[in-house]
């Protein structure tokens, strides 16, 4: 294994134009183009940039959750292969500019006919697809997509129920990397899964407001590279049009893209959101690898009493199988059948103390 030098990482916080067909998302695609040419020759200055990450939306923005749209139809009219003409597209970028590309799309399930999946990927220099990732848990209650959890018998027979299944992690040249889809950053256990499988640098990838003016995102994104001492490589989006003949963009997502270090030190932050920007640092695998093996204090999962934890989860709490047999639905019923149920689940459960108004009147 010969040693990887030091290199730079861009976060890119692109442009968006919310795609209403599949053609849509080329005007994406160009747009990417400008704003990687521009991240890689002027943070190519320093050191060669060998890892460049797209946020979540960057090829289709979010048409499903903002318009509700049937799951069905969007999987029709508008989610991709992958891969397909669009990884292909990106593959040529990588080429290009001589760079690991890490993004996301939703994606036709290739296992059923009417679904899809948030699908982030990673495309090698090389410009082949090396490394996908479905996402495992999707924005609620507004997001569409289907989490392996939702399909979960299906999911344990065609693909598995361990980490590599689950939780997955390339190795690379430069390091090992593992992609956090978006709110899945929020959820510690999802990221320490990509940690406990070896990741290295994980590109968390996008977050919408308010999570990132109430820094929840910058508070995450720092606590799950502390947590498992990795770096966390977080661009966020930049203007969206919510359709592509839109006249006015909407700052949705208020930027903060960033790159944080195995410490939970803050290498590089674009502060705002509007327009296409990005955000750069320096990635020293290394020096992560010295610090893992020699620190004998904040090397944290090192220390896990795994039997301990485990009693933790040993209970069903989301329901599994939710979308096996049917369509995920729109966004009124999800939150009377599955939101509003999940509150009362853990009230039930003694997990949830209601408050005042709800409890007066018990005893």
């Amino acid at each position: 294994m010969s040693r990887i030098p030091k290199y730079n990482a861009v976060g890119l916080s692109p442009t968006v134009w919310g795609a209403e067909e599949r053609s849509d998302i080329e005007t994406n695609l160009e747009h990417i183009h400008e704003a990687l040419s521009a991240a890689t020759w002027l943070s190519g200055l320093e050191l060669p940039v060998k890892l460049a990450v797209l946020p979540e939306g960057a090829l289709q923005g979010f048409t499903d959750e903002v318009f509700d749209m049937d799951h069905a139809t969007y999987r029709e009219e508008i989610a991709i292969d992958i891969p397909g003409p669009e990884t292909e597209t990106l593959g040529e970028y990588a080429k290009e500019f001589e760079t690991f590309v890490v993004a996301s799309a939703k994606e036709k399930a290739p296992e059923y006919d009417e679904k899809f999946y948030n699908t982030a990927f990673v495309i090698d220099p090389d410009g082949d697809v090396i490394h996908t990732h479905r996402k495992v848990t999707p924005l609620l209650p507004v997001e569409r997509s289907v989490s392996p959890h939702d399909v979960w018998d299906d999911w344990q027979e065609h693909h598995g129920d361990d980490l590599d299944d689950l939780f997955p992690v390339v190795d690379t040249e430069i390091g090992r990397l593992g992609i956090s889809l978006a709110i899945e950053g929020a959820y510690p256990e999802y990221v320490r899964g990509l940690a406990m499988n070896g990741a290295e640098v994980v590109c968390r990838i996008a977050c919408p407001e308010p999570l990132v003016a109430n820094e929840s995102w910058a508070i995450q994104n720092r606590a799950r590279a502390l947590d498992n001492t990795c770096y966390v490589v977080a661009p966020n989006l930049g203007t969206y049009y919510v359709t592509p003949d839109a006249d006015t963009p909407v700052d949705t997502f208020g930027g903060g893209s960033m790159v944080v270090d195995h410490k939970g030190n803050v290498l590089a932050e674009h502060a705002y959101g509007a327009g296409s920007s990005y955000c750069a640092a320096t990635v020293d695998v290394e020096g992560l690898r010295e610090f893992r093996t020699s620190s004998p204090l904040a090397n944290w999962i090192k220390d896990l009493r795994t039997e301990l934890i485990q009693p933790i989860y040993d209970r069903e709490l989301y329901p599994k199988n939710l979308w096996l047999d049917r369509q995920p639905v729109d966004h009124e019923t999800y939150a009377e059948e599955v939101t509003e149920a999940q509150i009362e689940r853990m009230v039930e459960e003694d997990i949830f103390v209601p408050p005042y108004h709800e409890r007066d009147g018990e005893e």
